[in-house]
């Protein structure tokens, strides 16, 4: 809290709490005020990777693990985005959680060059490779 809202006078004093939330008052204008409760904000890269790998068929529970973010969050932002995921029912995903020499040595086969389609995504300091094999039938 650095100034009032109203005159943005930095001479303001405490004047009591109102649901849990310091209340203020500023002496130059009188004016009441609270600080904007804070909650626990997610960072939008999380959000995107979420989004990226739900798109890419992965459960909310998948993207839990992978991310540590609850599986509740990443359905309210698929609804909230109005996100839509593509149905294939020939295909179906995997995924790969490798380090950068893990993942030079992978692609250095090639025989895990041929069959499938893949995605690498940046995943912290880590990649995760996300490769659709077509189900056998």
């Amino acid at each position: 809290m650095e100034s009032c809202p109203n005159c943005s006078s930095t001479a303001f004093t405490k004047a009591g709490i109102i649901k849990e939330r310091q209340r203020y008052k500023c002496k130059s204008c009188s004016y009441y005020f609270t600080v904007p409760k804070l909650g626990k904000q997610i960072d939008d890269y999380f959000v995107n990777k979420a989004l990226q790998l739900y798109l890419e068929g992965l459960t909310y529970r998948e993207i839990e693990r992978i991310l540590g973010v609850s599986h509740v969050s990443v359905m309210n932002w698929v609804r909230k985005y109005n996100i839509k995921r593509p149905y294939n029912s020939k295909y179906h995903p995997t995924y790969k959680i490798l380090n950068l020499t893990e993942l030079q040595k992978y692609f250095q086969n090639p025989e895990n060059l041929k069959g499938a389609g893949q995605l690498v995504t940046e995943l912290g300091d880590k990649f995760m490779l996300i490769k659709w094999d077509r189900f056998k039938d």
